[in-house]
């Protein structure tokens, strides 16, 4: 079958955030740009379909926003759940350049709503999207679509021809038909790896077969791997990923927002041993979510359980899935198939190691253990309020942090060089740039929005000066 032809000023692979925040900067141009979606219609938006919120530094507050949230306050934030693997220059760009996204995107027909409570603590710090991440990609692909943006769907890009660091062609299936595209510049927004369950189990071993993918199935890594194959120069650790504790009912994929579990800072985690691994009240939750989900991936066959009492119910936001219940912790260790008498022991240690202390789940309280390993440092309350609770917990990978290199122009380096560079990389393809390990909440819609923007907007200038 002869293939068809696109052509276009600026090609952008993926459908995602990072993928129409290119777009639309290009189209502002006056660009000529086409979309390349891998996922049909009722799917399109990659792992920003789940999202609900975006990390913004302020200097005042906003009509969504309290307080301040200033650029030191924020990089030291960044600095302390990444261990200092980022690239501070971009990581400044992300973090000042966010200011303006919020204004960007009202234009475009994002709106915004105020923070959630419970365990979040984002109100000083995240923009919240009403009606989540679905409803503002349905605004971006409105926009797009009066843009005279052409969106293809179920369009899977087969290769890549690069030759001397710059992109010439490639080739796409379209609802399996094939396609040949030549732009004037490419912009790569295509995802990570996360849902090629092969390339996990590369990096990871057969821990990876007990993992759930928390967002789309379409992120592959196909873009990534021709990429990688025709020069570019990685970055990140293909171990490192946005990893959370999520329900272990969850579905294999897609099952988004709704399995992540707010209710490990207010409890107890074990092991199928019965046994606590870790201190559940390191820090505040949105510093701390995105380590839980490798912590779990330690543990035998990959799971563990968060063993609460009726005194926090209703100071997190639960899960699609009920709790298991019992009246007793024995009775719940039977519901959990957990071991009756090491459960019962672990919690007992626990609930006699808690100090006296001002209880309050909104900041770092003074609600500790002493004497126990590992210690739990704030919100440590007893378990003993019946009913008791307990989720059950698996590794939950929303992206992967192995990447494309970039510079501050969000052009891909490529080992052999270019003297018109036109390949350009935006969100979670070149996250590992900035999140060289742990994870920041809404910081990935920072990255794909501002280097987005950026991309989009270098493409369609390197697309002018051909």
């Amino acid at each position: 079958m002869q293939s068809e032809w696109i052509e276009s000023d600026v090609l952008v692979a993926g459908g995602g955030n990072a993928a129409l925040c290119a777009a639309l900067s290009a189209a502002e141009t006056g660009a000529r740009v086409t979309v390349l979606e891998a996922a049909p219609p009722e799917f399109r938006g990659g792992n920003s379909r789940h999202t609900r919120n975006m990390r913004v530094m302020h200097d005042h507050p906003l009509d969504v926003l309290i307080e301040s949230y200033p650029e030191d306050e924020y990089l030291d934030d960044l600095l302390r759940v990444t261990g200092g693997a980022t690239d501070e220059p971009l990581a400044r760009i992300a973090i000042r350049e966010s200011t303006g996204c919020t204004k960007w995107m009202r234009s475009y027909g994002v709106r915004f709503q105020p923070a959630l409570g419970g365990t979040l603590h984002l109100g000083r710090t995240n923009a919240f999207f009403l009606g989540g991440g679905k409803a503002l990609l349905n605004s971006y692909y409105e926009a797009a679509a009066k843009q005279g943006i052409r969106v293809f769907y179920e369009a899977e890009v087969t290769g890549l021809k690069v030759g001397n660091g710059h992109f010439e062609k490639g080739t796409a299936l379209i609802a399996r038909r094939p396609f040949e595209f030549r732009a004037k510049s490419l912009v790569v927004a295509a995802g990570g790896f996360e849902a090629n369950l092969e390339w996990l189990k590369e990096a990871w071993g057969p821990a990876a077969d007990n993992f759930l993918v928390r967002g789309t199935p379409y992120n592959r890594g196909k873009v990534l791997q021709l990429l990688l194959e025709s020069g570019a120069e990685s970055v990140g650790d293909p171990r490192e990923c946005h990893c959370v504790a999520i329900d272990g009912r969850a579905p294999k994929f897609d099952g988004g927002i709704v399995t992540r579990l707010d209710c490990v800072p207010l409890g107890v985690v074990v092991n199928r041993c019965g046994e606590r691994f870790y201190d559940e009240g390191e820090d505040l939750w949105p510093k701390r979510y995105a380590i839980w989900g490798r912590l779990v991936a330690r543990q035998p066959d990959q799971v563990a359980y968060c063993i609460i009492d009726s005194k926090v119910i209703g100071k997190f936001m639960p899960s699609v899935f009920p709790p298991f219940s019992g009246e007793s912790l024995a009775g719940l260790a039977i519901a959990l198939e957990l071991p009756v008498d090491t459960l019962t022991n672990t919690i007992c240690n626990f609930n006699r190691s808690v100090l006296p202390g001002d209880y309050n789940h909104q900041i770092l309280d003074s609600c500790r253990t002493s004497g126990l390993v590992p210690q739990k440092s704030h919100w440590a309350l007893p378990i003993d309020t019946p009913p008791f609770f307990g989720y059950p917990l698996r590794p939950g990978i929303t992206f992967t942090y192995l990447g494309l290199k970039v510079d501050d122009k969000a052009c891909v380096s490529m080992r052999a060089g270019s003297d018109r560079p036109n390949i350009f990389a935006a969100g979670e393809i070149m996250a590992g740039n900035i999140l060289g390990k742990g994870y920041l909440a809404g910081f990935g819609m920072t990255i794909g929005t501002v280097f987005g923007r950026i991309a989009g907007r270098e493409a369609a200038h390197a697309a002018r000066n051909r």
